[in-house]
């Protein structure tokens, strides 16, 4: 398929080299609705996903969500593959909970233990991919995808964390736009506030408040460095009353305005 950020794979599974991606790269910003899973055989090259930059190193993986904003810096000596797949893709349990997940681990490296694992499971469907297509459409790379998956074992695939902290952490992502308040998110869940901020606390080390603080200024920077949107703009889809609030708000969470921080991605 063609590697393009506004649509989706034909097929909720699809496979390209590192190779295709050097031809369809233009080394701008780019934001899929559709999760991009890469295992990196030989490197080195780097990847930059929501503003932090991240090795690409033999053995290694990397892990973009739907929305993420990501550029591919340096993959003139990468050797590997991306597998392109929809959220609904992985069939187990435990694979659709990980590609749900709003703040999957960007990078980590493979395990030599795990990397023959790793490898067959993306050569059984490296394979399937690469049939002729079927009038009976079977479930075979959604089932194999889940295999590669739960093989890389992502770092994000740890025990898994309070009941409490994932649903705020669900609802968050499905409203952070316009609730700004962690009282807002307490009563929604039917929790008490002093019980939610121990949630969150304990999963993040963070507040609430913060973690809300943190969404919020994660999609003003992706809607900023990728959409180009002005502050008035931003203001109006993350639900600030004006410009000028959004402005303060962004300054309070970074130390720079708006336009600044814009204009310094736009630089890089």
């Amino acid at each position: 398929m063609t590697y393009q950020p506004a649509g989706r794979p034909a097929t909720s599974v699809e496979v390209m080299t590192f190779g295709r991606l050097r031809e369809l790269n233009d080394g701008g910003t780019q934001r899929a609705d559709f999760h991009v899973l890469a295992v990196v055989d030989a490197g080195p090259g780097s990847v930059t996903v929501d503003f932090r930059h991240y090795p690409l190193q033999d053995r290694s993986a990397v892990w973009i969500p739907p929305g993420a904003v990501h550029r591919w810096d340096d993959i003139a000596d990468v050797a590997g593959h991306l597998v392109l797949f929809v959220p609904t893709a992985p069939v187990t349990h435990a694979t659709r909970e990980l590609a749900a997940s709003p703040d999957p681990a960007a990078h980590w490296g493979i395990p030599d233990a795990d990397w023959p694992f790793v490898d067959t499971a993306r050569s059984h469907l490296l394979f399937e991919a690469s049939a002729p297509p079927s009038e009976s459409r079977t479930e075979l790379p959604e089932i194999l995808l889940s295999a590669l998956i739960t093989r890389l074992h992502p770092p994000h695939a740890e025990a898994l964390t309070p009941q409490v902290f994932r649903l705020f952490r669900s609802s968050v992502e499905a409203h952070f736009r316009r609730h700004h308040d962690a009282d807002y998110y307490a009563r929604a869940l039917g929790y008490a506030p002093r019980t939610l901020s121990r949630a969150v606390q304990q999963a993040t080390g963070r507040t609430a408040k913060a973690y809300i603080v943190e969404r919020i200024v994660l999609e003003a920077k992706r809607l900023l460095a990728h959409d180009r949107l002005t502050a008035a703009r931003c203001a109006d889809v993350l639900g600030f009353p004006d410009a000028s609030n959004f402005s303060a708000f962004f300054r309070r969470a970074t130390g720079m305005r708006p336009g600044a921080w814009q204009a310094m991605m736009a630089a890089e």
